[in-house]
């Protein structure tokens, strides 16, 4: 089935979707993105999504080209028309075009909008039941990484570094601490204490994170947010991580170095039941 996708207030075959070769995403990495889950039909942390996505473009001084009720019915109407039941739906906003290429903003360019869907299993993986191994790599990235741009490439990068070392994923490390995954939060567990870093221009300030740890905070774990180096990681009970496509998921392995007892661990895997339960009776 060809998917159907939005572009700029229409609904259009993927075939059929075009935006300027001088859109500023295009030539500058100018535009902001975020990706909402599906389960059953539904929308998960949706409201936490959209508000994301309007401080990140508050921060790049960007227009809203949608008010956030349109843009909810516009991911309900994606869902429904590509029949997702499980999957992800992406949505991108640039600053535009006004038919040339100027490092300065555009005065007059209308914001690009686009989503579109992926169909894709996501409450069952094959990877909770045997777990991540990640490699760590010098976090290279700009220092704006609270604002969830398009710039992915140094992303990535990591993920084929991963991939060339027989890993899955990398967390990133910066003066010495870890940040984050390549498209993720990092976790490490200690007893019952859950330690991640603390929110700041250094991380994104990720969705799922926050649902996670309120939802652990209510369970009567305890949350610890501060830095965490790959040593500390590597001798913790557990680790994991959390995204919109993944939720929560184990980490066993850490620069070929065993986590724990090298499978999946009860407190992360209890967090992925709780999170998976309660993001589905509140999903729209």
């Amino acid at each position: 089935m060809t998917r159907t996708v939005y572009v700029n207030g229409e609904y259009l075959p993927e075939g059929e979707a075009k935006v300027s070769i001088f859109d500023r995403g295009f030539l500058f990495a100018d535009g902001v993105y975020e990706v909402t889950s599906v389960l059953g039909g539904k929308l998960i942390d949706f409201d936490g999504h959209a508000k994301r996505l309007q401080r990140s473009l508050n921060e790049l001084e960007m227009a809203n080209p949608i008010e956030m009720d349109d843009l909810l019915e516009v991911h309900r109407e994606l869902v429904r028309r590509n029949e997702i039941d499980e999957g992800m739906i992406y949505l991108q906003i640039t600053r535009g075009s006004d038919g040339d290429r100027d490092f300065a903003y555009p005065e007059a360019a209308e914001p690009t909008i686009v989503l579109f869907t992926q169909s894709k299993v996501l409450s069952e993986s094959p990877m909770v039941e045997r777990g991540m191994k990640v490699i760590s790599i010098d976090d290279e990235r700009w220092g704006r990484r609270d604002i969830k741009t398009v710039q992915l490439l140094y992303p990535s990068m990591g993920k084929m570094m991963a991939k060339a070392a027989g890993c899955d994923d990398a967390w990133m490390v910066q003066d010495g601490a870890v940040t984050e995954g390549t498209s993720n939060n990092a976790y490490i567990v200690k007893g019952n204490k859950i330690v991640t870093r603390h929110l700041g221009n250094e991380i994104l300030h990720g969705i799922t994170r926050a649902a996670v740890l309120r939802f652990a905070r209510e369970a009567q774990m305890e949350v610890e947010e501060r830095p965490f180096t790959i040593d500390e990681a590597k001798d913790a009970d557990e680790a994991f991580i959390t995204s919109a496509s993944t939720f929560v998921m184990p980490v066993v392995e850490i620069d070929g170095d065993v986590v724990g007892s090298g499978v999946p661990g009860k407190v992360t895997l209890r967090l992925r039941e709780i999170y998976l339960d309660e993001s589905r009776k509140v999903a729209v």
